[in-house]
């Protein structure tokens, strides 16, 4: 506790944004004090937080965590705290599925609050601090939502609504206790009308006298707890509102891999405490109106009624977005759910209704809030019902087989291409909530979508979505996106799509990255920093690679499904170099020696790997050679595994590893004989040195090669099947030029012809299923 007992006199000179930084919402300052001694105990630095073996042992400790919470709520006097601790506790359920996060939390905090400390020690007079250091900042930030204090947190609202309450009942004993004794007091008068001094009486008036003051006191105190209590409703408000909306665009980047955490049970529970105060708060206002009226309580009445209809319209979301690229013809499903489904009014089901949308209109209903008549796509089995599921406490319409028909294009400017065209899926109904007279309309839009008619649109749809996912800013007018970005946030971007679309934990590396740079800028030579170098959407997916008939998105993707399909666990494993220039190549493995070889992702053929080793040239030195690159359906009829086993002129792996041992859990059984007497056979790699298709300056012994200008060479290779030896024609060379690429790109690079005529052809079909 002796961490904490140097920060507790220090906080109060520590700015809000500092103290909202240090103590997330997702661990309060309230936990870091009452189990101070407890968290300073516990072996936080320790942990591996990438390794998942270690997670039971965290979610250990947060369960004792939330144990002593409780514990400590029960024994706590005042009931304010004790049910905001309790709370609390019920909060820290949200890292049930991430353990891990907890133990990164509270190391970080610890790690912060003793950086303080160590700047306090420097600064004697303890000013202020300034911002605590973050890791890498994230591209365009998920909006953070303020952390609520004691004006804005639920339960305090809800024990400010119980006083108000209180409030009413005392005025009406001291309205009753007052009519009692003017009544008694009249009575007196009558009977001592020639001793108006009488004790009696004199007392009897001092009593009513004080029931007025006490009344008039109460009274004040009531109108002046209503007040406050909708400033508080109004701040709490806005503090959900804005973490729904935070919940949205973690939703929207997790399309780019980003961290999501889809549990939308605390924001319902939030939602409906607050309709709940709401409620009770316009119950004590008519309450009050009626008594003393007047043009302020009507003011306030006009409020609470606003801020419910701000709360009920913004409580539908969508929970599970429709897939962002959407073929014409195809089913698909998404879910909307409504936070505050349990208290809406019973009996007429509600209906609720699915459109597409474009961009324009998107932008016309953010900012009119009504779309515009015109129908740009024609939707099948557009409507489902909201319904109620007792076990998840949730209420939610399911469309489950949806249909986008036919779609209506706007006129494009330029060289725009179809899949660079957003719609939205926008969700109407109108729903009626018990308590309320008349019934309120409500709608939610879906994130960005493209609606494509061929398959072979889909890869440059999606770098569509990608673009938008990684780079649209927080509260955008609908679907705005820059053209430009900084390298460093393509970089963040790459990685962690990467990441998510393979399936590993493991990044891009630094090397990676700027090969990456190299290549999207096409300056191969180029060894600075290019983080600040702005790269444009036409290099993204516009613009076909210098010398390539695909652009930097389609051979990116290509990568990602290579590995994602094949290679998932080499990669992870770290056994693929993977993004490698040649120049990088030639400088890491120009002093190694023969046999050795690294796997790199081909920069000449989507979804390719190739192996690159050192072997012996003729004058006695060292050459590097580079094999045809293996695709999917190479890897998909040999493992590369067994490939690298059956290759004879390599031995180590990059740096000095033995080939056999290290991929020797990726080699195959040999399969037993089979009973039918027939001898098995297996496919069989084979490397011809004599079959290269151009040669390379050789690397004479013990002699620097220049890291620029080395050329390389591309060695052919033939497939076995053995016994009995049957081989195929050598794969064509990487730099022999050839009519047209090797293998056909899956989105052609001059779409706007194609798509004319898929546009026709889907009309054509269209009409043939008419008239069937």
């Amino acid at each position: 506790m002796a961490l904490w007992a140097q920060m507790t006199p220090r906080l109060q000179y520590l700015p809000n944004q500092t103290l909202n930084e240090l103590y997330p919402d997702t661990f309060p300052l309230d936990v870091r004090h009452y189990l101070a001694s407890w968290i300073e105990e516990q072996r936080w630095e320790t942990f591996d937080v990438d390794n998942m073996e270690q997670e039971p042992q965290a979610r250990r400790l947060l369960d004792q965590m939330m144990h002593l919470l409780q514990e400590v709520a029960q024994l706590n006097p005042n009931v304010v705290e004790r049910v905001k601790l309790q709370h609390i506790s019920r909060n820290l359920s949200v890292f049930q599925q991430r353990p891990m996060q907890l133990v990164r939390t509270v190391r970080d905090i610890l790690r912060k609050e003793r950086h303080l400390l160590a700047q306090a020690s420097m600064h004697p007079n303890f000013p202020p601090f300034q911002q605590i250091p973050q890791g890498p900042p994230a591209i365009n930030g998920t909006p953070q939502p303020a952390r609520e204090d004691g004006k804005t947190d639920v339960e305090n609202l809800v024990v400010q609504v119980l006083e108000i309450q209180n409030l009413r009942q005392t005025l009406h004993q001291l309205q009753e206790d007052l009519n009692w004794e003017k009544q008694e007091l009249e009575s007196i008068q009558g009977q001592n009308e020639l001793d108006p001094q009488h004790s009696d009486q004199v007392a009897r008036q001092t009593r009513i006298q004080q029931l007025e003051y006490n009344y008039s006191v109460c009274a004040k105190k009531r109108v002046q707890l209503l007040h406050a209590a909708l400033c508080a409703l109004e701040q709490c408000q806005s503090c959900l509102i804005l973490r729904i909306k935070s919940w949205r665009w973690e939703q929207h980047r997790a399309t780019i891999g980003m961290h999501f955490d889809d549990n939308l049970g605390p924001l319902q529970t939030w939602c409906e405490q607050l309709l709940i105060v709401n409620g009770n708060l316009r119950q004590e206002l008519m309450l009050v109106n009626r008594d003393h009226g007047g043009a302020e309580f009507h003011k306030l009445q006009e409020s609470l009624a606003h801020l419910l209809q701000t709360l009920i319209q913004s409580s539908l979301v969508v929970d599970k977005q429709p897939p962002q690229v959407i073929k014409t013809q195809s089913k698909f499903s998404t879910t909307v759910r409504y936070l505050l489904g349990e208290k809406m009014a019973p009996g007429k089901p509600v209906l609720l209704k699915a459109q597409i949308i474009t961009e324009a209109q998107a932008r016309n209903l953010g900012q009119q809030g009504v779309v515009h008549n015109e129908n740009v796509g024609e939707l099948i089995n557009s409507t489902a019902i909201l319904e109620h599921n007792t076990s998840s406490k949730s209420t939610c319409a399911t469309f489950r087989n949806m249909s986008i028909r036919r779609i209506k294009r706007a006129d494009r400017k330029g060289s725009e291409s179809v899949t660079e065209e957003k719609f939205a899926l926008l969700f109407t109904t109108e729903i009626t909530i018990t308590g309320c007279e008349s019934p309120y309309s409500i709608q939610a839009i879906s994130l960005p979508v493209v609606v494509i008619v061929h398959g072979s649109q889909e890869i440059n749809a999606m770098a569509t979505i990608i673009w938008d996912c990684a780079f649209s800013e927080p509260n955008r007018i609908p679907f705005v996106v820059p053209d430009r970005v900084p390298w460093k946030q393509m970089c963040e971007a790459l990685s962690s799509k990467f990441m998510s679309e393979v399936q590993t934990h493991r990044c891009l590396d630094r090397y990676n990255l700027h090969f990456l740079a190299q290549k999207i800028f096409d300056q191969p030579d180029i060894s600075e920093d290019l983080s600040n170098m702005p790269v444009s959407w036409a290099q993204f997916n516009k613009e076909v690679l210098p010398g390539r008939n695909f652009t930097f998105w389609q051979w990116f993707e290509g990568v990602m499904d290579l590995t994602k399909k094949c290679l998932r666990d080499y990669w992870t494993d770290g056994l693929i170099f993977g993004f490698i220039g040649k120049q990088h190549l030639h400088v890491i493995l120009q002093n190694k020696p023969s046999g050795t070889f690294l796997l790199r992702f081909s920069d000449s053929e989507i979804g390719g790997i190739t192996i690159a080793y050192v072997g012996p040239a003729e004058n006695g030195g060292r050459k590097i050679q580079n094999i045809q690159p293996f695709t999917k359906k190479d890897l998909d009829s040999a493992g590369l595994g067994d490939r690298i086993r059956d290759i004879i002129c390599i031995t180590h792996v990059y740096p000095d590893l033995p080939k056999d041992e290290v991929f020797k859990k990726f080699f195959t059984v040999p399969s037993p004989p089979n009973p039918d007497g027939y001898l098995p056979f297996k496919l069989t790699t084979v490397v011809n040195p004599g079959d290269q298709g151009s040669s390379t300056a050789s690397i004479p012994p013990d002699t620097p090669m220049d890291i620029f200008g080395q050329p390389m060479s591309v060695y052919g290779r033939q497939e076995m099947f053995s016994p009995l030896p049957q081989s195929t024609p050598p794969y064509m060379p990487e730099q022999i030029p050839v009519q047209g690429p090797l293998f056909q790109s899956p989105m052609p690079q001059a779409p706007s012809s194609e798509e004319i005529d898929m546009e026709a052809l889907e009309g054509i079909l269209s009409s043939i299923c008419q008239k069937d």
